[in-house]
């Protein structure tokens, strides 16, 4: 059921935007009852990115502490998931992997599977520190949800980055053998190259996520996983928060388990809510709901937590985490919160502005408008090339 060798979060810590806007403003513009958002998809609020704030900004900031707290010496990997990419070429990593100062020796990966990718690095991670347990891995899920404006998506949008050290003898959570995998071809969700902005069949969507829990947790069991029963908690991935509802009622419903509302909401108790405030960030939400997780339930010592992450298109995985004792002092409880409390609110107007906003393909000199108050920010857009600072390490 575990590695020989106990690897897993040995640290987490996440970052989000400067701007939050607040569900009450988007039904305010579309004329909606608010009832829409709050109880129909469970989403209060969605973080924006300020202009200059994107994926490599956010990455960093989630990182530093990290960073701070260890130093660098043994991480020899960065590896960041993302499915809103900066450059169809260099991985985002690599402008992350300097503003923190990282080593040279050190090899950097960008992942992309669209919400599944984090996953994908945290497995890759394990095999990495397996091979050699003197070695830590960092890995980085940062993402930027976008849907066209008055979309049927846009309600589920936010941003957000989670930073998570991987290593021998982890202080955190222990990751456990089997893995539960599935892979089908659907085209539920995507986005061309050409599109800034990512396309969504609702109904094949939902269809795509509850088939793909059925489809990892069949083979979790028969890999020879823990039972239903043996988990404390289930983490999922979010794309809204009511999701996660119906993901669970499906598995329990395919275990033959009562599927009232108490169950369910037993079962996701307090994995929801950074993600019903920050909205839905792709490659981090379920590592967002974790976090949510550790933070505000009772003593976890020694509980078994579920994960199912989903990747549309579709790659899910179902796995299992073993909580480590004392992992509360590792905790970085109140600068989650602050990071989320700080954010300031925006109007609609101000958050359409910034939806709109592009830069030029003319390859010409274009400076960002200096907005974020976080510890990095993107500077300009110079000859196709990024320019990002740090003002400060956190």
């Amino acid at each position: 059921m575990t590695n020989t060798i106990s690897i897993g979060i040995h640290d987490l810590s996440l970052a989000t935007t400067q701007f939050v806007l607040p569900h009450t403003e988007l039904a305010g513009h579309n004329g909606t009852d608010v009832d829409k958002y709050h109880l129909g998809i469970g989403q209060r609020s969605m973080s924006v990115p300020a202009a200059d704030e994107d994926i490599v900004t956010l990455a960093a900031a989630a990182a530093a502490p990290i960073i701070s707290r260890h130093g660098t010496d043994q991480i020899r990997t960065v590896l960041l998931a993302t499915e809103s990419s900066v450059d169809q070429a260099k991985a985002a990593g690599v402008y992350v992997h300097s503003l923190l100062g990282l080593p040279s020796a050190a090899r950097v990966v960008e992942l992309k599977q669209a919400c599944y990718g984090a996953t994908a690095a945290l497995q890759m991670a394990i095999g990495l520190v397996h091979r050699d347990p003197s070695q830590r891995v960092l890995v980085i899920a940062s993402d930027v949800s976008k849907y066209d404006l008055d979309s049927p998506g846009e309600a589920t949008q936010g941003a957000a980055a989670v930073a998570m050290l991987i290593s021998a003898d982890p202080a955190v959570v222990r990751i456990d053998d089997p893995s539960g995998l599935f892979t089908a071809d659907v085209m539920d969700f995507w986005r061309p190259n050409y599109r800034d902005t990512a396309l969504v069949d609702g109904p094949e969507s939902v269809n795509a996520y509850l088939q793909a829990v059925e489809g990892a947790w069949k083979d979790y069991t028969e890999q020879g996983g823990h039972a239903l029963g043996d988990f404390s908690a289930f983490c999922y991935h979010q794309p809204f928060t009511k999701m996660a509802h119906k993901a669970h009622r499906h598995l329990l419903n395919t275990c033959s388990q009562d599927t009232d509302a108490d169950a369910v909401g037993r079962a996701l108790q307090h994995t929801t809510d950074y993600n019903a405030v920050i909205g839905n960030s792709y490659t981090a939400s379920v590592y967002l709901a974790l976090a949510s997780l550790l933070d505000h339930a009772d003593d976890l010592t020694g509980k078994t937590i579920a994960f199912l992450s989903y990747g549309s298109g579709s790659v899910a995985e179902f796995f299992a985490g073993s909580v480590v004792p004392g992992y509360r002092t590792h905790l970085r409880t109140a600068s989650h919160r602050e990071a989320i409390d700080s954010r300031r609110p925006i109007t609609y107007s101000e958050y359409r502005k910034l939806h709109e906003h592009s830069f030029p393909a003319d390859g010409g000199d274009h400076p960002v408008p200096e907005e974020t108050s976080g510890p990095y920010r993107l500077v300009s857009l110079t000859g196709h090339k990024r320019i990002y600072e740090a003002l400060r390490h956190p």
